[in-house]
């Protein structure tokens, strides 16, 4: 575990729009010692420095959530779909994967795995005989924890409502947004 040094705390909070003491309210603990931290003036104990850190990452999902991180444009086939048109559009859109969406709900999807031990006549097959499980699905309001921790074991996490697609998250978004 690699612990923020004094630059990182302060860098996150300030990023976050927290003022020290806001963050001390958060943390639990006084705003001088939050100021003394930052400045490199005292070292804290561990137990301190979870608690302030904990009180950051709260404060980072309390602001970001999955509609401020997901793209609106979902580039999908259909379960119809011949398996040469999934491929076209990975390559076109420079994809590793794509979603197969039927009426607007998330029913598979496709990768270039899934695509690459195919022969030739598999082309006109359809995307249905070829796809994997479809993507999780969470809300508009889903975090950004619960997101990194489906990325964390899924390549894309699909955003519904009312049962629609309505956007889609990889990591490349999420990495986007924290840098």
């Amino acid at each position: 575990m690699e612990l923020p040094t004094p630059a990182d705390l302060r860098q996150r909070r300030t990023e976050l729009g927290l003022t020290q003491s806001e963050l001390a309210e958060k943390a639990e603990v006084s705003q001088p010692l939050i100021a003394r931290i930052e400045g490199g003036d005292v070292d804290p104990r561990l137990s301190t420095l979870r608690r302030i850190v904990n009180a950051l990452e709260q404060a980072e999902s309390d602001v970001i959530h999955a509609a401020d991180l997901m793209n609106e444009a979902v580039v999908s086939v259909s379960p119809d779909d011949p398996v040469s048109e999934a491929a076209r559009k990975m390559e076109e859109e420079a994809y590793s994967q794509l979603a197969v969406i039927q009426d607007g709900i998330p029913v598979g999807s496709i990768s270039q795995s899934d695509l690459v031990q195919l022969d030739s006549e598999a082309r006109n097959e359809s995307v249905e005989q070829h796809m994997s499980e479809s993507f999780p699905t969470v809300s508009k309001d889903a975090s950004l924890d619960e997101i990194s921790n489906l990325l964390e074991h899924y390549k894309a996490v699909m955003i519904t409502e009312a049962g629609e697609t309505v956007g889609i998250i990889t990591e490349a978004d999420v990495a986007a947004r924290l840098s």
